[in-house]
């Protein structure tokens, strides 16, 4: 793993941590100031990634107190794991949650999803498929054949990861997935359990810094780059009980998405705080794309080619699937 102190676990353990309340009230004044809010006071769970980074700088930012909104984060170590909280109340917003599971809950009617802002989007190098240093893998045809690990099986990961494999000319099919945890893959392409890792930041960098790990392929380049991968997710039930409320969560993330797509010190300034990275790994990192706004047609590219590679049957409308206050 990168070097994150002299605790090579901490990662993990923060991954695992049950919760952390963070709060957004106070002080600073705001042209909106709360007025007509359904729900001031509001949950959301998150992974320590660098997906969720907006959440922490509207915090810093105060973005969420100028809305009249006071935020508490808990920290979860999957995103699906907040559902069922999702779905009773508990929570209110899942930030950085991957679109393949959550559209597929939807599907399944095991959720009724909203998306109410987009949190990251592929970029050169953010997600990366890397090899132990002395790997006879020395270009992506060596894949075929080979153990590939992913976080989740049949996901975001696998399926863009496809497209870039045909892209430079390697058969998806004859590569296999085995599932293995973020904080676990380290370990596993160290002790040989996997011939590759399919990976995101930081674990990538932190890979290759202390393990001399190779990256094989850009897994975030072409032609996937910009396909969005992740989002703030609520239910159709939540959105429609507190609109207002839902849509003062919207403008605070879009605010905070401009400030971390147009300057990548507010990215790093939070890094440290909430993912427990050091300032110097923080200030290399591969970081992904922060779209400022939902896009229909963005996110139709990622259904669309979830229909192509058959995680789902039939066509979905994207506007069906995407909070849109009213007015807009």
């Amino acid at each position: 793993m990168r070097r994150f102190g002299s605790r090579p676990a901490l990662l993990t353990s923060l991954l695992l941590t049950a919760a952390l309340a963070v709060g957004c009230g106070g002080g600073s004044k705001s042209s909106s100031s709360g007025s007509g809010l359904e729900k001031k006071t509001i949950t959301v769970a998150a992974l320590p990634l660098v997906d969720s980074a907006s959440l922490h700088i509207a915090v810093k930012q105060k973005l969420f107190q100028a809305e009249g909104l006071n935020v508490k984060l808990q920290p979860v170590a999957k995103s699906t794991d907040a559902v069922p909280a999702l779905k009773n109340g508990q929570v209110d917003v899942i930030a950085g949650g991957n679109y393949v599971s959550f559209i597929q809950m939807n599907v399944a009617g095991a959720l009724k999803l909203r998306i109410v802002a987009d949190a990251a989007a592929s970029a050169p190098r953010f997600m990366e498929a890397v090899v132990p240093k002395n790997s006879p893998i020395k270009q992506p045809k060596d894949l075929e054949g080979k153990q590939i690990a992913v976080h989740v099986l049949n996901n975001i990961q696998s399926l863009t990861f496809n497209e870039v494999l045909k892209a430079n000319n390697v058969d998806p099919s004859k590569v296999k997935y085995v599932q293995v945890l973020f904080p676990l893959m380290a370990a596993a392409l160290q002790k040989h359990q996997i011939d590759a890792a399919l990976t995101v930041e930081p674990f990538g960098t932190d890979m290759q810094r202390k393990l001399g790990a190779r990256m094989i392929l850009d897994a975030g380049g072409a032609p996937v780059t910009d396909l969005p991968v992740s989002g703030y997710m609520s239910t159709e039930n939540w959105v429609t009980k507190y609109p207002k409320t839902a849509a003062a969560f919207q403008r605070a993330i879009s605010k905070a998405q401009q400030l971390a797509s147009s300057d990548r010190k507010q990215v790093e300034s939070v890094l440290p705080e909430y993912a427990k990275i050091d300032a110097q790994t923080a200030s290399v990192l591969s970081l992904p794309g922060y779209p400022s706004d939902i896009n229909p047609a963005r996110i139709q590219r990622l259904l669309d080619l979830m229909q192509a590679n058959g995680l789902l049957k039939s066509k979905i409308d994207a506007k069906s699937i995407i909070f849109t206050p009213s007015g807009k």
